[in-house]
């Protein structure tokens, strides 16, 4: 059975990430999704969700083509791998020869796992729809307020 991984945060879930999760699951016979926890998106970005890390999962986990769904705790993708059984690893595009990630994949390879990008879905990210809605709703208030109080 070959076993593929994704992770991310999966905030404001969007076609993107269905696209992500359709693309992975055509390539593999079970396909496993860590999704971040608050702790870790606290510690990588400088931003709270604005989706709790349990209704994230269950999006996630409700999605067809998701076999199985882990709490993302590390940035440690062997170890994430190792832990699912996975031998394949999907990425989007915009971490294609980042310096980082070039690392990382050098990395994920020497424990025989491949690493396999799919193209970004433009125009469309959690960044983009969370502007829009601050300015078109006024979340900056409602986030502020509720950071207030």
């Amino acid at each position: 059975m070959l076993i593929g991984y994704t992770s991310g945060v999966f905030d404001l879930f969007h076609v993107g990430h269905l696209n992500l999760f359709k693309n992975a699951k055509s390539m593999c016979d079970k396909l496993v999704v860590g999704v971040s926890t608050d702790v870790l998106v606290g510690e990588y970005k400088d931003k709270t969700p604005l989706i709790p890390f349990a209704d994230r999962l269950e999006i996630v986990r409700s999605i067809i083509y998701v076999d199985a769904v882990v709490p993302q705790e590390s940035m440690d993708k062997v170890a994430m791998c190792k832990k699912v059984g996975a031998s394949i690893m999907f990425m989007g595009d915009d971490k294609y020869n980042i310096p980082e990630w070039v690392e990382k994949e050098k990395e994920v390879n020497a424990h025989g796992i491949k690493v396999i990008y799919f193209p970004y879905t433009k125009a469309v990210s959690t960044t983009i729809i969370s502007d829009a809605l601050m300015k078109t709703r006024g979340w900056i208030k409602i986030i502020e307020e509720s950071n207030d109080g």
